[in-house]
């Protein structure tokens, strides 16, 4: 699935992103992200600080999905597999991110989200239509 630039660009000014995971049997957990960024036109990372459930579930069950907080300037849901780099190019482009922007946090990993499905949650008629 390929996101498009108006995609990637409101992905990269969201300030704040909501990321859902859900346990091997199914139970839901959404929490919010402060470092989100598309990669490429297929890959958003989202960088662990924090992910204490979210990690787990993602173990267990490596599919998520991820909607930034305003959808009236991104209104999109991206759902994916994810795959998690606790070490190498990602990672360590994590680190710096986070570094330069505060020193109160410690990533633990670079979660990296491959895009697949791309769905509309823009109010109105198509909203949960796939986009792309």
């Amino acid at each position: 699935m390929v996101m498009t630039k108006e995609m990637m660009d409101a992905v990269e000014r969201e300030n704040v992103v909501f990321f859902a995971t859900s346990t091997a049997d199914g139970t839901p957990n959404v929490v919010p992200i402060g470092f989100a960024r598309p990669m490429d036109s297929k890959t958003i990372m989202i960088v662990d600080n924090y992910m204490n459930k979210t990690r787990k579930n993602l173990e267990n069950n490596p599919k998520a999905s991820l909607v930034p907080r305003d959808a009236s300037k991104c209104p999109y849901q991206f759902k994916g597999t994810v795959e998690v780099a606790e070490s190498g190019k990602y990672f360590d482009e994590a680190v710096d991110w986070v570094k330069s922007v505060s020193s109160k946090h410690a990533p633990k990993a670079a979660v990296l989200l491959k895009v697949e499905e791309i769905y509309s949650v823009q109010p109105g008629p198509e909203a949960g239509v796939k986009v792309v």
